[in-house]
């Protein structure tokens, strides 16, 4: 209450600090490359080189997926969790593990192949 007297009677409003949008306009915020460090960095140089799946992240469509020709899954360990839509109307899906150099068929019958990519080493992300 007092709070709101004083305010009347010296005429000081809540906002008395503004800023006009022409002036704001000229500002503008720096590239976020600049910014970012490490898997970061890693992450949007790789996708302003054209990867936009660095990490293999998206979904895999499922290829012929028979024994001789299975359906490749990328990864950067030496195992994988995959998750298999068997049918297009389930509503539940499949889980497996996947390890290097074992392929793995799925309950519906289609195989699953691990493929082994580097990851980016620990001490040499962009700074």
């Amino acid at each position: 209450m007092a709070s709101l007297l004083v305010r009347r009677a010296f005429n000081v409003s809540r906002r008395d600090f503004h800023l006009c949008a022409p002036v704001m306009s000229k500002k503008t915020m720096p590239d976020p490359i600049d910014h970012a460090t490490g898997l970061e960095k890693y992450e949007l140089l790789a996708k302003q080189a054209g990867n936009d799946d660095p990490f293999f992240l998206k979904a895999v469509k499922r290829g012929k997926g028979t024994k001789a020709e299975p359906t490749i899954v990328n990864a950067m360990d030496t195992y994988r969790s995959v998750g298999c839509v068997c049918n297009e109307e389930d509503t539940n899906i499949k889980w497996m593990w996947l390890c290097e150099g074992v392929p793995k068929r799925c309950e519906c019958g289609y195989w699953f192949e691990l493929k082994v990519h580097p990851a980016p080493e620990k001490f040499n992300l962009p700074l």
